[in-house]
This record gives structure tokens, C-alpha cells and sequence, in this order.
């Protein structure tokens, strides 16, 4: 099967980046499921209805979510109304939080794909444990068994919660691709027991940015520590940044695994098949 995962979507750039790319990637890599981080899509934070449309008729099959998720309130609604967008599923039980942390989906040609969205612990808000999140989801549909291909997108801001969560999930996982700090790492790699694995997919947005917003604001707050309003996303042309994944149909794991990088400033070519 031939997977990929797209990296944090931040505003109109990112959305017309990805309207402009994906339909040529889907084609030219023949891709059988495409999963895309949209939880800044929708003016720099959160996702709205009209927002998610736009993604999905770009060629995404799913939507995750991180800690932006309900930045939009219609989102929260929105949610229950739309599977195919999947938020972080270890938020406080309390929470009662709308939607679902994970689901298996099914392809164009019958194969079944489980994706995870879980939110990290180390430098961001308080959510229950990650790991016990993914185990959950994980025996509930085992690769190899219920599902042909896993991903698990890891939103968090520490590098080594989410090596971490690559070599938990590694032979039990297609992909583990960490998200939220719009920043691509150069480590794209099979581990040993056979799943794929980046730390950070990247942003889709415009990279003369600060994490795909205006320098200005950012720039200000830095250097002296006062806001002079809301961080605006860039406007310039996108690069999308993501993860090219290819499995073996015996096991779901990986056989490839490529860094995704078109347009803009950090266009590269993309995997030949």
C-alpha cells in the first residue's frame, strides 16, 4: 500500500498549497490513502467545516486534530457530524471531548487503514498518557489482523517523546510521524522491527514565516516581550511538507519510507516510484 501523512496545514496558504500539490502527488505516487494534520487550517488555529471541505477535496482521506482542535467552536459540532476527522483520543475522560481518537477506514479497493491522533504530554497541556492511548487502540486493531496499515500521528513538541512513541509502536505500526512543530526533521527512517518513522512531518504553509506565521508578531514578543496582537498566518506560497510511506501487503509494515517537500522554499523532488 502507499501511504502519506502531510504535516500541520496553517491557513489559507497551506490549504491552497495543498489544493495546488495533492491531486498531482495522489497521481504521481498512487496513493492509496493520504492523512493530513489540518488542526491550524482555518485562519492559523483550528479547523472549521468549510475549511476541512476545502482539505478533502484537495485529495486528503482523513483529518487530525492536536491541541488546537476546538479553537473553532463549530468545530465541536462539527466533529460528530464528519468521521473522517479525528482528534488526539487521550483527552481527560471528564472531558467527555466529541468525536473519536482513532478509526479504521477502508480504501477505494478495500483495505483497511487504522489512524491514531494522540497529543503529547512534555511542554504542552495536561492530557492522560499517549502511550496508553495508542496500546488501546493499537489491540483493539491489531495490523496485520483487523487493519493493513496503521498511522499514528504524534502531536507534540518534545523530539524524544516522539522517539518514543516510534519505538513503542515499532512492528505494530506502518507509520509513527510526529506533528506541531511545523518543522521538518531529516529522519526518516524504518526502525528495526519494521515500522516507518519522522519526527516532524512539517508544516504546510509558507516557510519565509516563523512556524508559518507573519515574522513580525513573533519577532516582537521575542525581542521585547510584549504583544501587539494576534499571531497572522504567512501568505506567501506554501511548501507541503510530509511523509511517503510504502508497505508490504503480508504485514502492514514498511518497506520505504521518503520526506514529501513541493513549492516553495523547500521544494525537493518528490520519491520516484
Amino acid at each position: 500500500m502507499r501511504l502519506a501523512f502531510f504535516g500541520d496545514v496553517v491557513g489559507k496558504s497551506g490549504r491552497d498549497g495543498l489544493s495546488d500539490h495533492l491531486p498531482g502527488l495522489r497521481r504521481d505516487l498512487k496513493l492509496d490513502f493520504v492523512v493530513v494534520n489540518a488542526e491550524n487550517a482555518a485562519g492559523g488555529f483550528g479547523i472549521t467545516e468549510n475549511t476541512a471541505r476545502e482539505i478533502f477535496a484537495a485529495g486528503a482521506d482523513v483529518l487530525t486534530l492536536g491541541n488546537h482542535s476546538w479553537d473553532q467552536r463549530e468545530a465541536l459540532t462539527y466533529i460528530v457530524r464528519e468521521p473522517r476527522l479525528i482528534r488526539p483520543a487521550n483527552y481527560p475522560r471528564l472531558m467527555d471531548a466529541p468525536g473519536r481518537g482513532a478509526d479504521v477506514f477502508v480504501t477505494a479497493d478495500g483495505r483497511r487503514v487504522l489512524v491514531i491522533n494522540v497529543l503529547g504530554r512534555i511542554h504542552m497541556d495536561p492530557m492522560d498518557d499517549p502511550f496508553s492511548a495508542v496500546e488501546r487502540e493499537l489491540e483493539a486493531a491489531p495490523l496485520g489482523v483487523v487493519a493493513d496499515a496503521v498511522i499514528v500521528d504524534m502531536h507534540a513538541e518534545a523530539t524524544s517523546e516522539k522517539m518514543g512513541m516510534g519505538h513503542f509502536c515499532d512492528g505494530r505500526a506502518s507509520l509513527v510521524v510526529g506533528t506541531h512543530t511545523h518543522v521538518p526533521t531529516a529522519d526518516a527512517q524504518i526502525l528495526p522491527h519494521g515500522t516507518a518513522y519522522q519526527t516532524d512531518a512539517g508544516g504546510c504553509c509558507d516557510y519565509d514565516s516563523v512556524i508559518g506565521n507573519d515574522k513580525e508578531e513573533p519577532l516582537r514578543r521575542f525581542t521585547t516581550r510584549l504583544s501587539g496582537g494576534r499571531y497572522v498566518p504567512a501568505s506567501g506560497p506554501a511548501t507541503i511538507c510530509g511523509v511517503f510511506v510504502e508497505t508490504d501487503d503480508r504485514t502492514g509494515l514498511a518497506t520505504r519510507v521518503e520526506a514529501i517537500r513541493v513549492g516553495g522554499r523547500l521544494s525537493q523532488a518528490i520519491p520516484q516510484i
